[in-house]
């Protein structure tokens, strides 16, 4: 394996469920030159790929589905603040958590409608009422664990927030 296939599978290892971009910027490689890599350690069973809501993601092998689904969720910072407020709080709603998070409540239900959809959370109904809870809260908890978002994951996570901000004033 050349050093370039080897710094990429290095990065993939340490950022599991890394998106391409975040890759090509970390690393300062170009677009091109990354995907010829990645090719080559798909082929060789070192790097698994998954295309998740529009971006490709990458991992290093051993990763079920669910684990590589969550990884990939967990690199928005909005999510992973909801799955950890919602692993400290257990139970709560909605609105709660949007309160707490200081997060616009469509904001929220774009991502819990995902996080229920990955089967990170669980919607309960009692009559008029919405209670969330962690699907999977030991798995969760341990996958958080592995993930670490760079500086420009959050930055763009923190504008989402600021427009959402922005949009709920008026």
């Amino acid at each position: 394996m050349n050093a370039t296939r080897r710094t990429i599978a290095d990065h993939v290892r340490a950022n599991p469920g890394v998106h391409f971009n975040a890759v090509v910027r970390a690393l300062d490689l170009a677009p091109g030159q990354v995907q010829y890599h990645l090719k080559r350690l798909r082929e060789d069973e070192s790097v698994v790929t998954d295309e998740i809501r529009g971006r490709t993601h990458l991992y290093p092998p051993g990763y079920d589905e669910w684990e590589r689904s969550a990884l990939a969720v967990f690199r928005r910072e909005t999510a992973r603040d909801l799955l950890a407020h919602l692993l400290d709080a257990g139970e709560t709603t909605p609105a709660a958590l949007a309160d707490e998070l200081g997060v616009a409540r469509s904001t929220v239900e774009w991502h819990l409608d995902n996080l229920t959809e990955d089967d990170l959370v669980e919607k309960r109904r009692e009559g008029n009422r919405v209670y969330l809870e962690p699907a999977r809260p030991a798995a969760t908890a341990d996958l958080l664990g592995e993930i670490t978002p760079s500086l420009p994951e959050r930055m763009v996570d923190r504008f989402t927030k600021l427009v959402d901000g922005l949009v709920e004033e008026d």
